[in-house]
């Protein structure tokens, strides 16, 4: 993406255009391109997600594990994030190519999520310092096209709405031992309270301003770029009737982290932090309206039994 080749007078069209807020395909500097998300990809994972983005293409997969919580955090779960960038994504992959790019984007997501309310980690909790639930969320770069932290965060987010965790039963035995009782219905279960999950949002610094899901060209004119964690409003996962009562405003900035060899003024810095916000917004209210149109469509399927024991 970035070894295109662009002749100045291509550049400098770019950069005027960006200037007077018209790029060369009729985006504003906070519009996204057009994206594919299809959730539960994923057989035998408690949540998945795949999501295309232009030619990004994203595959996240989650799953639960019963563990002991941090002695410091004895109400707390855990959650951990693996980043796989496929060979076959960009020729510069290949090898370790991809190995630093990976590092980088589950850093930026274990960072975003630290807060306590970007994602509420007592939910996972089983028994007080005993057990809690573990999610190991795995993201793999099918194919890499730009924009990659953006499109891994809304696969990441869209995976965890997904995720479904079995209802199960503590109890503290002689000895200390602890006995978890488990249900052997699969869908004896519950989704996860994810409303306040980030999003990652890189805004390219071209010019003396800053532009959400630039375009290859686009790239090539940037020098640095920001990627801001933005926190997410519970109102767009909840039903209408719910979600009345809720706020609008924006999500609280969470991360903050630059890519590049240029430099940002701190007036520049500003305003991109608040175009972060109102892109993460918009990004977040489509991003819930189509899991939970998604999730009426499926709740009215009926589960139906198979075999002799019935």
């Amino acid at each position: 993406m970035a070894n295109i080749l662009l002749s100045h007078t291509e550049r400098v069209y770019i950069m005027h255009g960006i200037q007077d807020d018209y790029r060369a395909d009729g985006r504003s500097s906070i519009d996204y391109r057009p994206m594919e998300l299809e959730t539960d990809v994923v057989s035998h994972a408690s949540g998945s997600a795949r999501l295309r983005l232009a030619n990004t293409d994203i595959l996240v997969g989650v799953k639960t594990e019963v563990d002991v919580p941090y002695p410091s955090k004895p109400e707390q779960g855990k959650i951990e994030f693996f980043v796989d960038c496929s060979a076959n994504a960009t020729p510069e992959f290949e090898g370790r190519g991809g190995e630093q790019l990976a590092y980088c984007i589950s850093n930026m997501l274990k960072e975003a999520f630290h807060s306590r309310q970007a994602f509420d980690l007592k939910q996972l909790c089983i028994l007080k310092g005993k057990q809690c639930w573990k999610l190991y969320v795995d993201i793999l770069i099918l194919e890499s096209g730009g924009n990659l932290c953006d499109a891994v965060s809304l696969a990441v987010k869209a995976a965890l709405f997904n995720t479904r965790i079995p209802f199960v039963k503590a109890a503290v035995m002689d000895g200390g031992n602890v006995d978890l009782q488990l249900s052997d219905d699969p869908y004896d279960s519950r989704s996860l309270n994810i409303g306040s999950v980030p999003l990652l949002v890189t805004l390219s610094k071209i010019g003396d301003k800053c532009i959400v899901d630039p375009t290859a060209e686009e790239e090539a004119c940037s020098a640095v770029s920001i990627v801001v964690g933005i926190e997410g409003n519970l109102k767009y996962y909840l039903n209408p009737a719910e979600s009345f009562k809720l706020s609008d405003k924006p999500g609280r900035c969470s991360m903050i982290c630059g890519n590049g060899h240029g430099s940002v003024a701190r007036k520049t810095l500003t305003a991109a932090v608040k175009q972060g916000q109102a892109a993460a917004k918009c990004l977040d209210e489509a991003l819930g309206r189509a899991l939970l149109k998604e999730k009426q469509e499926t709740n009215g399927i009926k589960k139906h039994s198979y075999g002799f024991l019935k």
